[in-house]
């Protein structure tokens, strides 16, 4: 959680905003196995995952796509679009509460990767995927959206809701 002081004095705890990529070249999708930070492991580190983070200030969510598929996979992409928008406070494997933006991009290229956070980068065929307990946070249910979206572009919403008591 991010602590911040308003201008009006109390102290409170602000959600996180992230980007997770969704890299095709044909149809396949990059993923990273979640390595490490500084020497501690990630939050569900040696997991599958989808290339991505945490957006850096005065940074739009496809500037910060760009740059993690560049800092995470040595990788270039284009043709980026919005394909959805997670913001379930209570996501699965997260101590924190982050709203994430999830990015389709086109694979250009790719440069010898030397990143601690994701220790091993693997292209999978849509149609083999990996299981959804060798997957980190909830990618792989984006991966399985972002598989049937491709398949029928009509058939998945962008915005993701979540049943919520409203007071």
């Amino acid at each position: 959680m991010i602590k911040c002081t308003f201008e009006s004095g109390p102290l409170t705890s602000l959600r996180h905003v992230t980007v997770d990529g969704i890299i095709l070249r044909g149809n396949e999708i990059l993923l990273g196995k979640r390595g490490s930070y500084n020497g501690k492991p990630l939050l569900e580190s040696g997991k599958w995952g989808l290339i991505g983070g945490f957006l850096d200030r005065d940074e739009t969510i496809l500037e910060a796509f760009q740059r993690e598929a560049m800092e995470e996979a040595r990788c270039k992409i284009n043709n980026i679009r919005l394909f959805r928008i997670i913001d379930n406070p209570y996501r699965p494997g997260e101590d924190r509460q982050n709203i994430t933006f999830v990015l389709i991009a086109d694979f250009v290229s790719i440069k010898d990767n030397s990143n601690e956070e994701v220790k091993e980068l693997k292209w999978f065929k849509l149609d083999n995927l990996p299981p959804m307990e060798e997957m980190a946070f909830d990618h792989g249910e984006s991966l399985y959206k972002a598989r049937e979206f491709l398949e029928d572009q009509n058939s998945v919403s962008i915005i993701e809701r979540f049943p919520a008591e409203i007071k």
